[in-house]
Formats: structure tokens, C-alpha cells, sequence
């Protein structure tokens, strides 16, 4: 079995004038991580490996989730390939995970995470809203064989305010 945890990052700022990677989170996006990570604080019990695109919101957005698990530092990493909108290079980082891990989560983007959440799970949603979850568990042993799995989980901020 592969499980799959795919987090939104929460939402950023437009007031700075910044790259679009350099955009940090708002003062509602911090509060929507802190939720989701209080939240998921409760349901996951083990992660083997997190990655996360290398933009500012979405880097923010993992420490402070990561924060609420207990997970040791060096299952994290910056995955470039993650900075993603239209889902390819995302697919690719999960088809190519190392076997040995068998729940990864990673940080990113739309379109990309409601496009994958779509084509992988069993139920489909409208729009993966920032900070939002979503968890697709696989009946395979290789992260290459995936294809469509059960929905095991959706997290969204606001049904937790």
C-alpha cells in the first residue's frame, strides 16, 4: 500500500512586490496552516517522506504543519519539481519515490494537486482550496504503478472553522 498526502500551499500575499516563487503567506494563510497542521495533528501517525516546492508559500506552509508532527527533520526536502502548475513534473516526483516509502507527503500548487487529486482518487472535487488536503491510499507496492486510488481524506480550512 502507498499513501499519498497532498497539501495545498495556504494562501499567499499579493500586497509585495515580489517574484511569484518569493510570494510569502497572508495573515489568513497562516492561520489556515496552523488549523490544518492542529488537524492533521490528530489523523496522521507516520509519514516516511515529505517534499516541497521550493516557493516561499509553500515552504511556510510545511514548516508549519510539519511543526504540529513529530517527524524527524531529514524525511523533509526542497523538490523543485514541485514548483509545478499544470501537475507533470508533480506526477513524476511521486511515479519516481523510493519504493521503501510508503506514505509520502508532498507540498505544492494548483492546478496541479486538484488535477492529480482527479485523475488518481475515487471521489472528485472542484478545486483544491489553499491549505487544503487531500489523501489518496494505493493497492500497489511501486510508486510507478499507481493509478486510481481510494480518497481516503479531504481537509479543507474552512470546515474546520
Amino acid at each position: 500500500m502507498k499513501t499519498l498526502y497532498m497539501i495545498r500551499h495556504a494562501k499567499s500575499s499579493w500586497e509585495y512586490d515580489v517574484s511569484d516563487d518569493k510570494r510569502p503567506l497572508n495573515k489568513r494563510g497562516l492561520k489556515d496552516a496552523d488549523l490544518i497542521g492542529k488537524e492533521l495533528q490528530t489523523v496522521v501517525k507516520s509519514v516516511d517522506r515529505i517534499l516541497c516546492s521550493p516557493a516561499e508559500r509553500a515552504h511556510a506552509t510545511a514548516k508549519i504543519i510539519v511543526g504540529y508532527l513529530d517527524f524527524s527533520d531529514y524525511i523533509f526536502d526542497l523538490e523543485p519539481r514541485l514548483y509545478d502548475f499544470g501537475g507533470n513534473h508533480v506526477i513524476e516526483v511521486i511515479k519516481s519515490c523510493d519504493d521503501s516509502v510508503d506514505s509520502l507527503m508532498i507540498f505544492g500548487h494548483n492546478h496541479a494537486f486538484t488535477a492529480i487529486a482527479n485523475l488518481y482518487g475515487s471521489e472528485k472535487i472542484d478545486n483544491l482550496p489553499t491549505a487544503g488536503v487531500v489523501v489518496i491510499q494505493f493497492d500497489v507496492n511501486k510508486w510507478k504503478n499507481i493509478d486510481v486510488g481510494k480518497t481516503l481524506l479531504k481537509i479543507f480550512p474552512k470546515f474546520l472553522k
